[in-house]
């Protein structure tokens, strides 16, 4: 089986669902302040991205959708090391780790292929 099996459309639909996990999680593990907003920011990000990233699941084609995965490591580097750097508490920093091991996870089974037009 090929590694890169994620083709840029299922990547696409992750991403949202991954926005919505990062919006929504937080505010239900009961995060304050940075721990909260960090995430919130986060998802509202990608969704940001992923609205102008060239695939399917988007509303202007102006991202390549390779620059797309690049700046999922980023997000990831930054959701990792996060906890570490700002001093988050006991659940956050084990949720920030994980969400940032599902980022790399994603970005590693995706294809780097043009966007498949529909």
């Amino acid at each position: 089986m090929k590694l890169q099996f994620l083709n840029p459309m299922m990547h696409g639909m992750l991403d949202y669902l991954a926005a919505g996990a990062l919006i929504i999680l937080p505010f239900l593990l009961g995060f304050q302040n940075i721990e909260l907003w960090l995430s919130v920011a986060g998802g509202a990000g990608l969704i940001g991205y992923s609205l102008i990233t060239d695939y399917h699941y988007s509303a202007a084609k102006l991202v390549p959708y390779n620059l797309h995965l690049l700046f999922d490591i980023a997000a990831g580097v930054v959701l990792l090391i996060a906890p570490f750097v700002l001093g988050f508490g006991e659940v956050a920093t084990l949720y920030y780790p994980v969400m940032a091991i599902g980022v790399f996870a994603v970005v590693a089974v995706s294809a780097r292929t043009p966007a498949l037009q529909a």
